[in-house]
């Protein structure tokens, strides 16, 4: 085991062995003078986890307009084009409208969001991997 894995064991992070002219005045703190090293710890504190209910669900999708929305991830036109080949074939009273996400996975695209609430009762969306 190399002394950075060790050091990760013990939840100190590897800079503290990158200065060592940060020790050369000695440690400060409420360790001072025990021989410990005291750091801090560079994962932070991540935000609270915002929750978001899911959308009702539908008694049924006849008569109803589904949106299939690629994100641009490589083959998922192709997923949703099947999809859309599947439903017209065995629920032809489903209305399916391909559209192709604006921007990347993680950019937003109002105008289509909009679009979605405003025509559509559901929505399918080939996110990759």
């Amino acid at each position: 085991m190399n002394r950075r894995q060790l050091l990760s064991l013990l939840g100190i992070s590897p800079a503290a062995l990158a200065a060592p002219g940060a020790l050369a005045e000695g440690p400060k703190g409420p360790a001072a003078g025990s021989g410990k090293i005291v750091t801090l710890n560079p994962k932070g504190t991540p935000p609270p986890v915002k929750l978001v209910p899911m959308a009702p669900r539908l008694a049924s999708l006849d008569g109803k307009t589904v949106f299939l929305v690629d994100d641009g991830f490589p083959g998922a036109d192709s997923l949703l084009h099947l999809i859309q080949r599947w439903f017209s074939q065995n629920m032809p009273g489903v209305t399916t409208v391909y559209r192709k996400k604006a921007g990347a996975y993680a950019e937003d695209d109002p105008a289509l969001w909009k679009e979605i609430k405003a025509k559509g009762h559901a929505c399918i969306m080939a996110i990759g991997h």
